[in-house]
């Protein structure tokens, strides 16, 4: 085939051709197109007799657009960055000028009681790794290589006490905690600053022992990353509670304190230790590892670029508001995709801004000659694709609703249109009846944990 375009309809002058001899995808891609030029496009095939009439695209022309340029709307993420290390640079400066104030007023003291300090380290036991688990908060951390796991010497994975006594209501401060996978490095600085400003604030400490903890397993093992924190705590009957962070490392490299076994071995191990009928969280965290690595493995994958369907959902509770998200892909929207362009033009931006309050979209009639009859096709499918995905029937669209303020630029070239219920079941209550919920496949995941899992993949 003989691909030819031009910004005149007569075709005088070309402004560029492509010959496709390669026949497997019937797809080709025009670049350097200039944005808001009009271009048509015609296509000539060939035989044995030589080149046949051109024919013309439909539609006839086309403009290269983009939906802001009918919004108006500057990007996103414009100056963000550069805000923020600002705001950073800012806070780290006062934090430096007020430790350098306050240690001269601790130095006197610190002298004092430095002597109590080093005989009283020689007999605490918080700086080596926990064996078994005493009604408490605890952290751990799982490195993984294949199907090899660290674990200290004598066979355990590495865990240290955050505390030995935790309230009910420690998601707030298990979220917080979340937020260091993204700033390891910091740990110390973070500690430095904490402590000076800890009070009799009841969260402030909770999370200064968090940081200890954190700052002890770095330095257990010799590294400062300790990977992506589990979504959510393990927890057993006996009142212990497990944060897990995980990491995979890129070969058998040696730790100070550890060394390497397979999972199944280590299973086993514990298995012969352990009492199934009441099960600690450490044994909930081997029962449950694959499960974990899974996850994590998953959460790590970027999609493919493209424009997609996302349906957000979201469901609160006393603490938290948790999104609906696949199994298999926990790091974005339940979606279907729309196409392998992520581009949405100016045209049919304008079109989706034209659907509040018509028809729904799953009866719109695909085969009037508008220019975004091919869009309009594509998104009827993956409405319909998607709705049963999530397990709901067809005839619940027409409740439903396209975000129109926006579309989601991930990044890497991935696009988000969104799909939302009706206004009241966007986010379901506790106690709200939900009579088409996902039977399986599914997490309701909380929303800052998504949160890094989009930043970590898209940016």
């Amino acid at each position: 085939f003989l691909v030819e375009w031009s910004s005149s309809e007569d075709f005088s002058p070309l402004a560029g051709e492509i010959i496709m001899d390669n026949l497997q995808s019937l797809r080709c891609t025009i670049t350097g197109l200039r944005t808001g030029q009009r271009y048509y496009v015609h296509v000539s095939a060939y035989n044995m007799r030589g080149w046949g009439p051109p024919r013309k695209s439909t539609p006839e022309c086309a403009s290269p657009s983009n939906w802001k340029d009918c919004s108006g709307r500057e990007a996103r993420h414009r100056g963000h960055t550069e805000a923020l290390e600002r705001l950073l640079q800012q806070v780290r400066a006062a934090h430096q000028h007020y430790n350098c104030r306050e240690s001269s007023k601790l130095q006197n003291a610190g002298r004092k009681q430095s002597v109590s300090r080093s005989l009283k380290h020689l007999f605490h036991s918080s700086n080596k790794f926990v064996k078994t688990l005493k009604r408490g908060l605890y952290l751990s951390v799982i490195f993984f290589y294949k199907d090899n796991l660290l674990v200290t010497n004598e066979d355990q994975i590495p865990i240290v006490e955050i505390d030995d006594s935790h309230s009910s209501s420690v998601m707030q401060d298990f979220l917080w905690f979340t937020k260091l996978s993204c700033m390891w490095d910091d740990i110390r600085w973070l500690r430095q600053n904490m402590s000076i400003s800890v009070s009799s604030s009841t969260a402030l400490q909770a999370r200064q022992k968090m940081l200890s903890a954190a700052a002890q397993l770095q330095n257990l093992l010799g590294t400062h990353n300790l990977g992506r924190v589990f979504y959510e705590p393990i927890k057993d009957r006996h009142g212990n509670m497990l944060i897990v962070t995980i990491r995979e490392v890129e070969s058998l490299y040696s730790f100070f304190n550890g060394k390497w076994m397979q999972v199944s071995k280590l299973q086993s191990q514990r298995k012969s230790l352990s009492t199934p009928e009441e099960p600690t969280a450490l044994d909930i965290l081997l029962i449950t590892i694959q499960d974990i690595l899974s996850y994590h493995k998953r959460s790590q994958q970027r999609l493919p670029p493209g424009l997609y369907l996302g349906y957000l959902k979201l469901c609160s509770s006393v603490d938290q508001i948790k999104v609906l998200v696949l199994q298999k892909l926990p790091n974005v929207l339940c979606h279907v995709k729309v196409r392998d362009n992520s581009n949405v033009s100016k045209d049919e931006w304008e079109w989706i801004q034209t659907l509040s309050g018509s028809e729904p979209v799953e009866s719109m009639d695909h085969t009037s000659g508008c220019p975004t009859q091919l869009f309009l096709y594509e998104l009827q499918m993956a409405v319909k694709a998607l709705l049963k995905q999530i397990n709901l029937p067809l005839h619940q669209a027409k409740h439903f609703r396209l975000y129109t303020q926006e579309v989601l630029e991930l990044g890497h070239n991935v696009s988000f249109l969104l799909l939302l219920p009706a206004s009241d079941d966007v986010c379901t209550a506790p106690g709200q009846n939900n009579p088409y919920t996902p039977h399986s496949g599914f997490l309701n995941l909380p929303l800052q944990m998504f949160e890094l899992g989009i930043v970590a993949c898209f940016t």
